[in-house]
Protein backbone atom coordinates (compact mmCIF):
# COMPACT_ATOMS: atom_id res chain seq x y z
CA UNK A 1 0.00 0.00 0.00
CA UNK A 2 1.34 3.40 -0.97
CA UNK A 3 2.14 6.10 1.61
CA UNK A 4 -0.60 8.70 2.05
CA UNK A 5 1.88 11.58 2.04
CA UNK A 6 2.75 10.96 -1.59
CA UNK A 7 -0.81 11.85 -2.55
CA UNK A 8 -1.77 14.49 -0.03
CA UNK A 9 -0.81 17.50 -2.12
CA UNK A 10 -0.64 19.50 1.11
CA UNK A 11 3.15 19.83 1.41
CA UNK A 12 5.01 22.19 -0.89
CA UNK A 13 8.53 21.94 -2.22
CA UNK A 14 10.70 23.73 -4.70
CA UNK A 15 10.77 20.74 -7.04
CA UNK A 16 7.82 19.55 -9.08
CA UNK A 17 6.67 16.13 -7.85
CA UNK A 18 6.56 13.32 -10.34
CA UNK A 19 3.25 11.79 -11.19
CA UNK A 20 2.90 8.52 -9.40
CA UNK A 21 1.23 5.46 -10.92
CA UNK A 22 -2.52 5.20 -10.60
CA UNK A 23 -2.80 3.73 -7.16
CA UNK A 24 -5.23 4.20 -4.35
CA UNK A 25 -5.04 4.35 -0.60
CA UNK A 26 -7.37 2.17 1.41
CA UNK A 27 -8.69 3.34 4.74
CA UNK A 28 -11.89 3.81 6.73
CA UNK A 29 -13.36 0.34 6.24
CA UNK A 30 -17.09 0.01 5.75
CA UNK A 31 -19.49 -2.91 5.95
CA UNK A 32 -21.54 -4.21 3.02
CA UNK A 33 -23.58 -7.33 2.36
CA UNK A 34 -20.47 -9.16 1.19
CA UNK A 35 -18.38 -8.36 4.23
CA UNK A 36 -15.87 -5.75 5.36
CA UNK A 37 -14.28 -3.71 2.59
CA UNK A 38 -11.82 -0.83 2.82
CA UNK A 39 -12.81 2.55 1.45
CA UNK A 40 -10.92 3.58 -1.68
CA UNK A 41 -9.40 7.04 -1.58
CA UNK A 42 -8.71 8.66 -4.97
CA UNK A 43 -5.18 9.72 -5.82
CA UNK A 44 -4.46 13.10 -4.17
CA UNK A 45 -1.28 13.98 -6.09
CA UNK A 46 -1.83 17.25 -7.95
CA UNK A 47 0.38 16.28 -10.91
CA UNK A 48 -1.55 13.07 -11.35
CA UNK A 49 -4.79 15.03 -11.23
CA UNK A 50 -3.57 17.48 -13.86
CA UNK A 51 -2.51 14.65 -16.17
CA UNK A 52 -5.80 12.88 -15.60
CA UNK A 53 -7.71 16.04 -16.54
CA UNK A 54 -5.68 16.33 -19.74
CA UNK A 55 -6.13 12.74 -20.82
CA UNK A 56 -9.66 12.01 -19.61
CA UNK A 57 -12.60 14.03 -20.81
CA UNK A 58 -15.21 15.13 -18.30
CA UNK A 59 -18.92 14.68 -18.66
CA UNK A 60 -20.76 17.51 -20.44
CA UNK A 61 -21.50 20.37 -18.09
CA UNK A 62 -19.13 19.18 -15.34
CA UNK A 63 -15.87 20.82 -16.47
CA UNK A 64 -16.22 23.60 -13.89
CA UNK A 65 -16.78 21.10 -11.09
CA UNK A 66 -13.77 19.03 -12.20
CA UNK A 67 -11.56 22.13 -12.14
CA UNK A 68 -12.97 23.18 -8.77
CA UNK A 69 -11.71 19.93 -7.17
CA UNK A 70 -8.17 21.28 -7.40
CA UNK A 71 -8.95 23.53 -4.44
CA UNK A 72 -8.43 20.42 -2.29
CA UNK A 73 -4.76 20.61 -3.34
CA UNK A 74 -4.23 24.37 -3.00
CA UNK A 75 -5.53 25.85 0.24
CA UNK A 76 -4.67 28.41 2.97
CA UNK A 77 -2.45 26.16 5.09
CA UNK A 78 -0.65 28.85 7.13
CA UNK A 79 -1.89 31.38 9.71
CA UNK A 80 -0.16 34.61 10.66
CA UNK A 81 -1.44 35.68 14.07
CA UNK A 82 -2.08 39.27 15.15
CA UNK A 83 -1.31 41.06 11.88
CA UNK A 84 -0.81 44.81 12.15
CA UNK A 85 -3.28 46.73 9.99
CA UNK A 86 -3.96 50.40 9.27
CA UNK A 87 -6.39 52.20 11.61
CA UNK A 88 -9.53 51.08 9.80
CA UNK A 89 -12.37 48.55 9.92
CA UNK A 90 -11.89 45.71 7.44
CA UNK A 91 -15.03 44.89 5.48
CA UNK A 92 -15.10 42.69 2.37
CA UNK A 93 -13.72 41.66 -1.03
CA UNK A 94 -15.41 42.69 -4.24
CA UNK A 95 -17.21 39.85 -6.12
CA UNK A 96 -14.23 39.12 -8.38
CA UNK A 97 -11.69 39.57 -5.61
CA UNK A 98 -9.74 42.44 -7.13
CA UNK A 99 -10.66 45.09 -4.57
CA UNK A 100 -10.98 45.04 -0.81
CA UNK A 101 -12.82 47.80 1.02
CA UNK A 102 -12.42 49.05 4.57
CA UNK A 103 -14.01 51.87 6.56
CA UNK A 104 -11.87 54.60 8.08
CA UNK A 105 -11.55 54.75 11.86
CA UNK A 106 -13.84 57.80 12.02
CA UNK A 107 -16.38 56.00 9.77
CA UNK A 108 -16.62 58.83 7.25
CA UNK A 109 -14.47 57.45 4.41
CA UNK A 110 -13.99 54.29 2.39
CA UNK A 111 -10.49 52.94 1.91
CA UNK A 112 -10.14 50.92 -1.31
CA UNK A 113 -7.30 48.40 -1.52
CA UNK A 114 -6.16 46.30 -4.45
CA UNK A 115 -5.45 42.65 -3.64
CA UNK A 116 -1.96 41.59 -4.76
CA UNK A 117 -2.56 37.85 -4.90
CA UNK A 118 -2.36 35.00 -2.43
CA UNK A 119 1.40 34.56 -3.00
CA UNK A 120 2.39 38.19 -2.51
CA UNK A 121 4.04 37.58 0.88
CA UNK A 122 5.89 34.37 0.12
CA UNK A 123 9.25 36.13 0.09
CA UNK A 124 9.02 37.15 3.77
CA UNK A 125 7.56 33.78 4.80
CA UNK A 126 10.12 31.73 2.90
CA UNK A 127 11.98 30.27 5.89
CA UNK A 128 9.03 30.00 8.26
CA UNK A 129 8.02 26.47 9.19
CA UNK A 130 4.87 25.02 10.72
CA UNK A 131 1.20 25.89 10.36
CA UNK A 132 1.00 29.07 12.41
CA UNK A 133 3.16 31.95 13.61
CA UNK A 134 2.81 32.18 17.37
CA UNK A 135 2.43 35.69 18.74
CA UNK A 136 6.14 35.87 19.51
CA UNK A 137 8.37 38.82 20.32
CA UNK A 138 11.35 37.86 18.15
CA UNK A 139 12.36 40.25 15.41
CA UNK A 140 11.39 37.88 12.59
CA UNK A 141 7.80 37.57 13.86
CA UNK A 142 7.53 41.31 14.43
CA UNK A 143 8.73 42.05 10.89
CA UNK A 144 6.23 39.61 9.39
CA UNK A 145 3.28 40.98 11.34
CA UNK A 146 4.16 44.60 10.59
CA UNK A 147 4.68 44.22 6.84
CA UNK A 148 2.22 41.48 5.90
CA UNK A 149 -0.80 43.72 5.31
CA UNK A 150 1.11 45.96 2.88
CA UNK A 151 2.29 42.90 0.96
CA UNK A 152 -1.22 41.69 0.27
CA UNK A 153 -3.04 45.01 -0.08
CA UNK A 154 -2.06 48.22 -1.86
CA UNK A 155 -4.19 51.21 -1.01
CA UNK A 156 -5.51 52.86 -4.16
CA UNK A 157 -8.06 55.40 -2.96
CA UNK A 158 -9.57 57.02 0.11
CA UNK A 159 -13.04 58.31 -0.72
CA UNK A 160 -14.77 60.68 1.69
CA UNK A 161 -18.48 59.87 1.48
CA UNK A 162 -20.20 60.72 4.77
CA UNK A 163 -20.71 64.36 5.65
CA UNK A 164 -22.83 66.59 7.88
CA UNK A 165 -22.21 64.45 10.95
CA UNK A 166 -23.25 61.11 9.41
CA UNK A 167 -21.26 57.95 10.05
CA UNK A 168 -20.91 54.94 7.78
CA UNK A 169 -22.42 51.68 8.92
CA UNK A 170 -19.54 49.18 9.08
CA UNK A 171 -21.85 46.24 8.30
CA UNK A 172 -23.47 47.70 5.19
CA UNK A 173 -22.03 47.28 1.69
CA UNK A 174 -23.39 46.05 -1.64
CA UNK A 175 -21.30 45.39 -4.74
CA UNK A 176 -22.57 45.57 -8.29
CA UNK A 177 -22.19 42.43 -10.40
CA UNK A 178 -19.39 43.91 -12.53
CA UNK A 179 -17.33 44.63 -9.40
CA UNK A 180 -16.94 48.30 -10.26
CA UNK A 181 -19.28 50.01 -7.81
CA UNK A 182 -20.03 49.57 -4.13
CA UNK A 183 -23.05 50.94 -2.29
CA UNK A 184 -22.57 51.95 1.35
CA UNK A 185 -24.91 53.55 3.86
CA UNK A 186 -24.48 56.23 6.49
CA UNK A 187 -26.75 57.48 9.25
CA UNK A 188 -27.02 60.22 11.87
CA UNK A 189 -29.34 60.44 14.87
CA UNK A 190 -31.87 63.24 14.73
CA UNK A 191 -31.27 65.72 17.56
CA UNK A 192 -34.07 66.35 20.01
CA UNK A 193 -33.80 70.08 19.42
CA UNK A 194 -35.10 71.24 17.07
CA UNK A 195 -37.64 68.43 17.04
CA UNK A 196 -38.64 67.25 13.54
CA UNK A 197 -42.01 68.32 12.22
CA UNK A 198 -44.91 65.94 12.78
CA UNK A 199 -45.70 65.47 9.09
CA UNK A 200 -42.02 64.81 8.33
CA UNK A 201 -42.21 61.84 10.68
CA UNK A 202 -45.65 60.65 9.53
CA UNK A 203 -45.89 61.00 5.76
CA UNK A 204 -48.76 58.56 5.23
CA UNK A 205 -51.37 56.71 7.24
CA UNK A 206 -49.16 53.60 7.47
CA UNK A 207 -46.24 55.34 9.20
CA UNK A 208 -45.19 53.72 12.48
CA UNK A 209 -44.55 55.41 15.81
CA UNK A 210 -40.86 55.68 16.75
CA UNK A 211 -39.61 54.76 20.23
CA UNK A 212 -36.24 54.75 22.07
CA UNK A 213 -35.51 51.20 20.85
CA UNK A 214 -36.08 52.30 17.25
CA UNK A 215 -35.15 56.00 17.00
CA UNK A 216 -35.41 57.98 13.80
CA UNK A 217 -32.30 58.91 11.84
CA UNK A 218 -31.19 60.68 8.69
CA UNK A 219 -29.83 58.18 6.15
CA UNK A 220 -27.79 58.40 2.97
CA UNK A 221 -26.86 55.76 0.41
CA UNK A 222 -23.64 56.39 -1.51
CA UNK A 223 -22.53 54.89 -4.82
CA UNK A 224 -18.73 54.71 -5.06
CA UNK A 225 -16.65 53.86 -8.13
CA UNK A 226 -13.88 51.64 -6.73
CA UNK A 227 -11.72 51.74 -9.88
CA UNK A 228 -11.72 55.53 -10.17
CA UNK A 229 -11.97 56.21 -6.43
CA UNK A 230 -14.79 58.74 -6.58
CA UNK A 231 -18.24 59.25 -5.12
CA UNK A 232 -20.71 59.01 -8.00
CA UNK A 233 -24.15 59.54 -6.49
CA UNK A 234 -26.02 59.85 -3.19
CA UNK A 235 -29.63 59.39 -2.13
CA UNK A 236 -30.85 60.81 1.19
CA UNK A 237 -33.73 59.68 3.39
CA UNK A 238 -34.55 62.22 6.08
CA UNK A 239 -36.32 61.44 9.34
CA UNK A 240 -36.61 57.74 8.56
CA UNK A 241 -35.84 54.24 9.81
CA UNK A 242 -33.85 51.90 7.55
CA UNK A 243 -32.08 48.83 8.89
CA UNK A 244 -28.58 49.16 7.40
CA UNK A 245 -26.79 46.51 9.48
CA UNK A 246 -26.09 43.34 7.49
CA UNK A 247 -27.91 44.95 4.51
CA UNK A 248 -31.27 44.14 6.08
CA UNK A 249 -33.07 47.21 4.75
CA UNK A 250 -31.63 47.30 1.23
CA UNK A 251 -31.29 44.69 -1.49
CA UNK A 252 -29.38 44.73 -4.77
CA UNK A 253 -30.40 42.29 -7.52
CA UNK A 254 -28.18 42.87 -10.56
CA UNK A 255 -28.83 46.59 -11.27
CA UNK A 256 -32.07 46.90 -9.27
CA UNK A 257 -31.77 48.38 -5.78
CA UNK A 258 -34.64 48.18 -3.29
CA UNK A 259 -34.68 50.19 -0.03
CA UNK A 260 -37.27 49.57 2.68
CA UNK A 261 -38.31 52.57 4.74
CA UNK A 262 -39.76 51.02 7.89
CA UNK A 263 -40.87 54.36 9.30
CA UNK A 264 -42.74 55.44 6.16
CA UNK A 265 -43.73 51.87 5.13
CA UNK A 266 -42.46 52.43 1.60
CA UNK A 267 -40.19 50.40 -0.68
CA UNK A 268 -38.07 52.65 -2.90
CA UNK A 269 -36.85 51.08 -6.16
CA UNK A 270 -33.78 52.46 -7.94
CA UNK A 271 -31.76 51.42 -10.94
CA UNK A 272 -27.96 51.54 -10.74
CA UNK A 273 -26.78 52.68 -14.16
CA UNK A 274 -23.45 51.63 -15.75
CA UNK A 275 -22.44 55.28 -15.62
CA UNK A 276 -22.67 55.35 -11.84
CA UNK A 277 -25.93 56.96 -10.79
CA UNK A 278 -29.18 56.11 -9.01
CA UNK A 279 -32.29 56.41 -11.16
CA UNK A 280 -35.66 56.61 -9.39
CA UNK A 281 -37.93 53.87 -10.72
CA UNK A 282 -40.89 53.69 -8.34
CA UNK A 283 -41.99 53.85 -4.73
CA UNK A 284 -44.29 51.12 -3.44
CA UNK A 285 -46.52 51.78 -0.46
CA UNK A 286 -49.06 54.55 -0.59
CA UNK A 287 -49.03 54.13 -4.38
CA UNK A 288 -48.10 51.18 -6.58
CA UNK A 289 -48.00 52.67 -10.09
CA UNK A 290 -45.73 55.58 -10.99
CA UNK A 291 -48.66 57.78 -12.09
CA UNK A 292 -51.00 56.99 -9.19
CA UNK A 293 -50.28 60.29 -7.50
CA UNK A 294 -50.98 62.17 -10.73
CA UNK A 295 -54.33 60.41 -11.08
CA UNK A 296 -55.19 61.18 -7.45
CA UNK A 297 -54.34 64.87 -7.80
CA UNK A 298 -56.48 65.09 -10.96
CA UNK A 299 -59.45 63.49 -9.20
CA UNK A 300 -59.03 65.51 -5.99
CA UNK A 301 -57.54 68.92 -6.83
CA UNK A 302 -57.71 69.97 -3.17
CA UNK A 303 -54.89 67.50 -2.47
CA UNK A 304 -52.49 69.90 -4.14
CA UNK A 305 -53.54 73.02 -2.24
CA UNK A 306 -51.08 74.44 0.26
CA UNK A 307 -53.46 76.34 2.52
CA UNK A 308 -53.56 74.82 5.99
CA UNK A 309 -57.36 74.92 6.19
CA UNK A 310 -58.09 72.96 3.02
CA UNK A 311 -54.99 70.79 2.63
CA UNK A 312 -55.39 67.05 3.18
CA UNK A 313 -52.25 65.44 4.57
CA UNK A 314 -51.57 61.80 3.53
CA UNK A 315 -51.33 60.90 7.22
CA UNK A 316 -54.97 61.89 7.70
CA UNK A 317 -56.31 59.85 4.77
CA UNK A 318 -59.08 57.43 5.67
CA UNK A 319 -58.42 55.21 2.67
CA UNK A 320 -56.20 52.14 2.72
CA UNK A 321 -52.94 52.62 0.86
CA UNK A 322 -52.45 50.81 -2.44
CA UNK A 323 -50.06 48.04 -1.34
CA UNK A 324 -52.10 47.12 1.75
CA UNK A 325 -55.27 47.22 -0.36
CA UNK A 326 -53.82 44.66 -2.78
CA UNK A 327 -52.90 42.40 0.13
CA UNK A 328 -56.43 42.58 1.54
CA UNK A 329 -57.95 41.97 -1.90
CA UNK A 330 -55.83 38.85 -2.28
CA UNK A 331 -56.91 37.51 1.12
CA UNK A 332 -60.57 38.29 0.35
CA UNK A 333 -60.31 36.51 -3.02
CA UNK A 334 -58.81 33.44 -1.36
CA UNK A 335 -61.61 33.35 1.20
CA UNK A 336 -64.18 33.78 -1.58
CA UNK A 337 -62.61 30.95 -3.61
CA UNK A 338 -63.14 28.56 -0.72
CA UNK A 339 -66.84 29.21 -1.08
CA UNK A 340 -67.70 28.62 2.57
CA UNK A 341 -69.26 31.07 5.02
CA UNK A 342 -66.58 30.11 7.55
CA UNK A 343 -63.77 31.38 5.32
CA UNK A 344 -65.50 34.73 4.84
CA UNK A 345 -66.22 35.04 8.56
CA UNK A 346 -62.54 34.33 9.30
CA UNK A 347 -61.48 37.08 6.89
CA UNK A 348 -63.77 39.67 8.45
CA UNK A 349 -62.84 38.49 11.95
CA UNK A 350 -59.15 39.19 11.37
CA UNK A 351 -59.61 42.14 9.00
CA UNK A 352 -58.42 44.70 11.54
CA UNK A 353 -55.32 42.62 12.34
CA UNK A 354 -54.50 42.37 8.63
CA UNK A 355 -55.01 46.09 8.24
CA UNK A 356 -52.63 46.85 11.12
CA UNK A 357 -49.77 44.76 9.68
CA UNK A 358 -46.58 46.64 8.84
CA UNK A 359 -43.65 45.88 6.55
CA UNK A 360 -40.65 44.61 8.51
CA UNK A 361 -38.17 43.17 6.01
CA UNK A 362 -37.96 42.53 2.28
CA UNK A 363 -35.79 41.06 -0.46
CA UNK A 364 -35.86 41.00 -4.25
CA UNK A 365 -36.47 37.57 -5.77
CA UNK A 366 -35.74 38.91 -9.25
CA UNK A 367 -36.13 42.20 -11.13
CA UNK A 368 -39.93 42.04 -10.90
CA UNK A 369 -40.80 40.24 -7.65
CA UNK A 370 -40.21 41.23 -4.05
CA UNK A 371 -40.69 39.13 -0.92
CA UNK A 372 -42.09 41.23 1.94
CA UNK A 373 -42.33 40.17 5.56
CA UNK A 374 -45.22 41.70 7.49
CA UNK A 375 -45.63 41.76 11.26
CA UNK A 376 -47.32 43.82 13.95
CA UNK A 377 -46.11 47.35 14.68
CA UNK A 378 -44.66 46.29 18.03
CA UNK A 379 -42.46 43.77 16.22
CA UNK A 380 -41.44 46.19 13.47
CA UNK A 381 -40.44 48.92 15.94
CA UNK A 382 -38.49 46.44 18.12
CA UNK A 383 -40.70 46.85 21.18
CA UNK A 384 -40.85 43.05 21.58
CA UNK A 385 -37.60 41.38 22.69
CA UNK A 386 -38.11 38.12 20.71
CA UNK A 387 -39.68 39.23 17.40
CA UNK A 388 -39.18 35.95 15.53
CA UNK A 389 -41.54 34.16 17.91
CA UNK A 390 -44.43 36.47 16.94
CA UNK A 391 -46.89 35.80 14.08
CA UNK A 392 -45.82 37.19 10.72
CA UNK A 393 -46.74 36.89 7.04
CA UNK A 394 -44.70 36.58 3.86
CA UNK A 395 -46.07 38.32 0.77
CA UNK A 396 -44.81 37.79 -2.79
CA UNK A 397 -45.53 40.95 -4.78
CA UNK A 398 -45.13 41.63 -8.51
CA UNK A 399 -43.90 45.20 -8.95
CA UNK A 400 -44.82 45.38 -12.66
CA UNK A 401 -48.39 44.09 -12.53
CA UNK A 402 -48.84 45.38 -8.92
CA UNK A 403 -50.39 42.06 -7.93
CA UNK A 404 -49.93 40.00 -4.80
CA UNK A 405 -48.90 36.54 -6.02
CA UNK A 406 -48.98 34.60 -2.75
CA UNK A 407 -49.30 35.01 1.01
CA UNK A 408 -47.81 32.61 3.57
CA UNK A 409 -47.83 32.52 7.34
CA UNK A 410 -44.58 32.00 9.22
CA UNK A 411 -45.86 28.52 10.10
CA UNK A 412 -46.47 27.53 6.47
CA UNK A 413 -45.14 24.09 5.60
CA UNK A 414 -45.59 24.92 1.91
CA UNK A 415 -43.25 27.92 2.14
CA UNK A 416 -40.69 25.84 4.03
CA UNK A 417 -40.75 23.24 1.25
CA UNK A 418 -40.22 25.99 -1.33
CA UNK A 419 -37.37 27.42 0.73
CA UNK A 420 -35.65 24.05 1.09
CA UNK A 421 -36.09 23.08 -2.57
CA UNK A 422 -35.18 26.47 -4.09
CA UNK A 423 -32.88 27.95 -1.45
CA UNK A 424 -30.43 29.28 -4.05
CA UNK A 425 -33.11 31.50 -5.55
CA UNK A 426 -33.59 33.13 -2.16
CA UNK A 427 -29.88 33.57 -1.43
CA UNK A 428 -28.78 34.90 -4.84
CA UNK A 429 -25.21 34.45 -3.62
CA UNK A 430 -23.33 34.30 -6.94
CA UNK A 431 -25.26 36.39 -9.45
CA UNK A 432 -21.95 37.68 -10.85
CA UNK A 433 -20.73 34.19 -11.85
CA UNK A 434 -21.57 32.31 -15.03
CA UNK A 435 -21.21 28.98 -13.23
CA UNK A 436 -23.18 28.75 -10.01
CA UNK A 437 -21.32 26.91 -7.21
CA UNK A 438 -23.86 27.07 -4.44
CA UNK A 439 -23.76 25.36 -1.08
CA UNK A 440 -27.33 25.33 0.13
CA UNK A 441 -29.87 22.78 1.27
CA UNK A 442 -31.41 22.70 -2.20
CA UNK A 443 -28.19 21.93 -4.09
CA UNK A 444 -25.87 20.21 -1.63
CA UNK A 445 -26.63 16.96 0.16
CA UNK A 446 -24.31 17.82 3.05
CA UNK A 447 -25.93 21.24 3.61
CA UNK A 448 -29.30 19.51 3.44
CA UNK A 449 -28.20 17.08 6.11
CA UNK A 450 -27.12 19.93 8.41
CA UNK A 451 -30.47 21.66 7.99
CA UNK A 452 -32.44 18.47 8.62
CA UNK A 453 -30.37 17.83 11.74
CA UNK A 454 -31.13 21.34 12.96
CA UNK A 455 -34.83 20.83 12.25
CA UNK A 456 -34.91 17.55 14.17
CA UNK A 457 -33.13 19.19 17.11
CA UNK A 458 -35.90 21.79 17.39
CA UNK A 459 -38.64 19.20 16.95
CA UNK A 460 -37.26 17.03 19.75
CA UNK A 461 -36.35 19.91 22.08
CA UNK A 462 -38.36 20.91 25.12
CA UNK A 463 -41.15 23.32 24.12
CA UNK A 464 -40.28 22.48 20.51
CA UNK A 465 -42.25 20.68 17.85
CA UNK A 466 -42.78 20.69 14.10
CA UNK A 467 -44.53 24.08 14.03
CA UNK A 468 -41.76 25.66 16.10
CA UNK A 469 -39.16 24.19 13.73
CA UNK A 470 -40.95 25.76 10.76
CA UNK A 471 -40.99 29.17 12.49
CA UNK A 472 -37.30 28.94 13.33
CA UNK A 473 -36.31 28.00 9.78
CA UNK A 474 -38.55 30.58 8.10
CA UNK A 475 -37.12 33.24 10.43
CA UNK A 476 -34.18 33.31 7.99
CA UNK A 477 -36.46 34.89 5.37
CA UNK A 478 -36.10 37.37 3.82
CA UNK A 479 -32.37 36.75 3.34
CA UNK A 480 -30.12 39.80 3.34
CA UNK A 481 -28.33 40.60 0.11
CA UNK A 482 -24.76 39.36 -0.40
CA UNK A 483 -24.63 37.70 3.01
CA UNK A 484 -23.22 34.36 1.80
CA UNK A 485 -19.62 33.64 0.84
CA UNK A 486 -18.76 32.07 -2.52
CA UNK A 487 -15.36 30.79 -1.37
CA UNK A 488 -14.63 27.22 -2.51
CA UNK A 489 -13.10 26.44 0.90
CA UNK A 490 -16.56 26.75 2.47
CA UNK A 491 -18.15 24.51 -0.16
CA UNK A 492 -19.43 21.45 1.70
CA UNK A 493 -19.08 19.30 -1.40
CA UNK A 494 -15.30 19.88 -1.31
CA UNK A 495 -14.52 20.23 2.40
CA UNK A 496 -15.97 19.01 5.67
CA UNK A 497 -15.73 21.33 8.69
CA UNK A 498 -17.62 22.17 11.86
CA UNK A 499 -20.20 24.80 10.87
CA UNK A 500 -20.45 25.85 14.53
CA UNK A 501 -17.22 27.85 14.11
CA UNK A 502 -17.38 28.93 10.45
CA UNK A 503 -20.04 28.80 7.73
CA UNK A 504 -20.94 30.19 4.32
CA UNK A 505 -23.11 32.84 5.98
CA UNK A 506 -20.99 35.87 6.73
CA UNK A 507 -21.91 36.46 10.34
CA UNK A 508 -19.69 36.53 13.46
CA UNK A 509 -19.31 33.15 15.12
CA UNK A 510 -18.21 32.03 18.55
CA UNK A 511 -14.45 31.63 18.76
CA UNK A 512 -13.18 28.24 19.90
CA UNK A 513 -9.99 27.36 21.73
CA UNK A 514 -8.78 25.01 19.02
CA UNK A 515 -8.07 25.50 15.31
CA UNK A 516 -10.82 24.79 12.79
CA UNK A 517 -10.02 21.65 10.81
CA UNK A 518 -10.93 21.23 7.16
CA UNK A 519 -11.12 17.70 5.74
CA UNK A 520 -11.33 16.81 2.06
CA UNK A 521 -14.77 15.44 1.28
CA UNK A 522 -13.57 12.88 -1.29
CA UNK A 523 -10.84 11.34 0.88
CA UNK A 524 -11.58 12.30 4.48
CA UNK A 525 -7.97 13.46 4.88
CA UNK A 526 -7.13 16.52 6.97
CA UNK A 527 -6.14 19.25 4.51
CA UNK A 528 -5.56 22.40 6.55
CA UNK A 529 -6.36 24.21 9.78
CA UNK A 530 -7.46 27.77 10.47
CA UNK A 531 -6.28 29.38 13.70
CA UNK A 532 -8.68 32.13 14.78
CA UNK A 533 -7.64 34.64 17.43
CA UNK A 534 -4.47 34.59 19.52
CA UNK A 535 -3.64 31.01 20.35
CA UNK A 536 -2.48 30.20 23.88
CA UNK A 537 -3.99 33.29 25.50
CA UNK A 538 -6.81 32.75 27.97
CA UNK A 539 -9.68 35.19 27.60
CA UNK A 540 -11.36 36.69 30.67
CA UNK A 541 -14.14 34.44 32.03
CA UNK A 542 -16.84 37.03 31.33
CA UNK A 543 -15.59 37.92 27.86
CA UNK A 544 -17.61 36.92 24.82
CA UNK A 545 -15.25 36.03 22.01
CA UNK A 546 -16.58 36.41 18.48
CA UNK A 547 -14.74 35.93 15.22
CA UNK A 548 -15.73 37.12 11.74
CA UNK A 549 -14.24 35.50 8.63
CA UNK A 550 -13.71 37.14 5.26
CA UNK A 551 -12.72 34.71 2.51
CA UNK A 552 -11.40 35.70 -0.88
CA UNK A 553 -13.96 34.53 -3.48
CA UNK A 554 -11.47 32.44 -5.48
CA UNK A 555 -7.94 32.44 -4.02
CA UNK A 556 -6.53 30.61 -0.97
CA UNK A 557 -6.67 33.62 1.32
CA UNK A 558 -8.86 34.51 4.29
CA UNK A 559 -8.98 37.07 7.08
CA UNK A 560 -10.34 36.41 10.55
CA UNK A 561 -11.05 39.21 12.99
CA UNK A 562 -11.54 38.13 16.58
CA UNK A 563 -13.25 40.50 18.98
CA UNK A 564 -12.92 40.08 22.74
CA UNK A 565 -14.73 42.95 24.45
CA UNK A 566 -13.08 46.01 22.84
CA UNK A 567 -9.93 44.23 21.61
CA UNK A 568 -9.53 43.18 17.98
CA UNK A 569 -7.07 40.55 16.71
CA UNK A 570 -6.58 40.15 12.94
CA UNK A 571 -5.21 36.90 11.51
CA UNK A 572 -4.27 36.20 7.90
CA UNK A 573 -4.72 32.68 6.54
CA UNK A 574 -2.52 32.27 3.48
CA UNK A 575 -1.05 29.69 1.14
CA UNK A 576 2.56 29.05 2.18
CA UNK A 577 5.12 26.64 0.72
CA UNK A 578 8.07 26.50 3.14
CA UNK A 579 11.45 25.87 1.57
CA UNK A 580 13.02 22.56 2.50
Amino acid sequence: MEDVSTHSGGACSNTVPKASPVKHVYTASFISDKGLFPRRIPNQNIVHRLQHRETHGSKPGTQFHVARKFYTNVFPNFTVVNVEKPPCFLRKFSPHGRFFIAFSSDQTSIEIYEFQGSGAAESILNNVQGECTINGADQKSLDIRSSLFDRFFKRRHIVNVASSGEHLNRECSLFTCDGRYVIVGSAMYIPEEPHPYFFDMYRNNESVSPNPRSPLEDYSLHLVDMAAGRLCDTRSFKCDKIFLSHNQGLYLYKDTLAVLSVQQQTIHIFQVTPGGSFVDVRSIGRFCYEDDELVLSAAFPQQGRTTSRNSQRPFSEATINSLKHRLLVYLYSKAEQEGTPLAMRKFFQYFDQFKMLRMWKMQLLDENHVLIKYASEDVVTLRIPDPNSQPSFFVVYNMISTEVIAVFENTSEQLLDLFEDFCDLFRNATLHCDAQFTCSASSNIHARQIQQRFKQTIINAKFGGFTEAIKRLLAQLPISAQSYSSSPYLDLSLFSYDDKWVSVMERPKACGDHPIRFYARDSGLLKFKIYAGVMGRNAPPTARRLVAFTFHPTEPFAISVQRTNAEYVVNFHVRHCPSS
